[in-house]
């Protein structure tokens, strides 16, 4: 899945985390396209759990981390190993006892998000997934003891100095719909255009909203019809979305809308851009909205500002079961809580992270699996947070914006 991140910062690739570039991970920051419905380099349903082959180094000696600098060593973990070089990234061998909050986590609201990836196992961990599957109603205790013995921790670093790593979040919207253009429903979302390789980029949102020629080319491609533009943006920006969609002869049914594609513009984030023309101080999501609201004449001026259009899939959901994540860009569904997009120069998908984060939204002391991506999702220490579906999870993806450091665990 390929989404954008809502925030100053711009970049990212598809998602389911269509996890997107710049808005900070959250709908208007980050275009955090997590593959989710795509989110990335590439399309959501093609992606799949790939590892970069490490290069060792010389072993070096584990530096203390910052929040544990004066804790004692593990003496029972044995000589650490190498150094090991990724494309992004070094990852720096350290004792467990590194590791913030190791000893407290609820290891088992990870589990599931493990077992997904061990659908998709990248190279290196085929081996462990039995043990990891059999693992997956034991204690707590017995899960942490088996990470200890078949597994190293690594501090994530970038390879040339840098400053600290940045952790924003995602989430998947839910939305009304109508199956047909109505009275107060007439925001289409479109699926891929028969002529989008025609040409490239293709046209860009003002052009297709504007422009005889692009209005043709996407007649027959409405999916649904939404009733604000700005929630239209928001799907575009996360990448996926649940929507509760009232057909022709007025059933209801819940459907995924996944990411398919892109028109290949690049993605500007309209939060970056009231910004640069001092029209607000609040680049968070509910500070847009608030502007938004204010100035509901400029709702086009604004969203134009950001050419890049994402183009969707319809997926059916099983009647009467909770939803499955969407899938991020290793191609498995993602866990809500449990799941990170990185950059995949840094980390490889499928890899156990361990996370911490510090903010005044939240703090973050846990395993997480690294399952997505996005254009805004780059560097070494950079993560996007999957926070979930709906209202609060989307409260909380438009406003984490806060430092970051990551451990990737690995195979010994």
């Amino acid at each position: 899945m390929v989404h954008h991140t809502m925030t100053t910062n711009s970049s990212k690739a598809n998602k389911a985390s269509s996890k997107i570039s710049a808005m900070n991970k959250f709908p208007f920051w980050g275009y955090r396209q997590t593959v989710f419905s795509g989110l990335i380099a590439a399309i959501v349903g093609s992606l799949v759990a790939c590892s970069v082959s490490p290069v060792l180094d010389e072993p070096e000696p584990a530096r203390p981390s910052a929040t544990n600098a004066n804790a004692s060593p593990d003496l029972s973990q044995g000589p650490l190993p190498p150094v090991i070089t990724q494309a992004k990234s070094r990852w720096v061998p350290v004792p467990w006892s590194d590791l913030p909050g190791l000893d407290t986590d609820a290891l088992h609201e990870a589990w599931p998000a493990w077992l997904q990836s061990c659908t998709r196992p990248a190279a290196g961990w085929a081996a462990l997934c039995p043990e990891i599957r059999q693992l997956a109603s034991a204690s707590a205790s017995i899960q942490r003891q088996w990470i200890r013995q078949k597994l190293q921790a690594y501090r994530v670093e970038s390879p040339t100095p840098a400053g600290n790593g940045l952790l924003t979040a995602y989430y998947e919207p839910v939305l009304n719909a109508q199956r047909q253009a109505r009275a107060g429903f007439n925001v289409p979302l479109y699926g891929l255009p028969n002529q989008l390789n025609a040409r490239k980029p293709w046209y860009t949102r003002q052009e297709m909203e504007t422009l005889p020629a692009a209005r043709a080319a996407l007649r027959g491609k409405e999916l649904v019809y939404l009733a604000d533009p700005v929630d239209a943006m928001v799907l575009h920006i996360q990448g996926s979305g649940l929507i509760n969609v009232t057909e022709a002869d007025g059933r209801q049914r819940l459907v995924r809308l996944a990411f398919a594609g892109t028109n290949d513009q690049p993605y500007k984030s309209i939060g970056r851009w009231l910004l640069d023309q001092q029209l607000i101080r609040d680049a968070s999501w509910p500070g847009i909205k608030a502007w938004i609201d204010r100035n509901p004449s400029r709702v086009n001026e604004l969203l134009w500002q950001n050419p890049r259009v994402v183009f969707f899939k319809e997926e059916a959901l099983t009647v009467g079961t909770v939803p499955p994540g969407p899938k991020g860009a290793q191609g498995v569904p993602l866990t809500a809580g449990r799941s990170i997009a990185v950059d995949r120069g840094s980390i490889p998908y499928g890899t156990p992270v361990w996370l911490k984060s510090e903010g005044p939204q939240t703090n973050l002391d846990r395993l997480v699996l690294a399952q997505d991506t996005g254009t805004a999702i780059v560097g070494a220490v950079r993560a996007d947070y999957y926070a979930g579906s709906g209202a609060e999870a989307g409260e909380l993806a438009g406003r984490v914006k806060q430092p970051l450091q990551l451990w990737a665990l690995w195979p010994r």
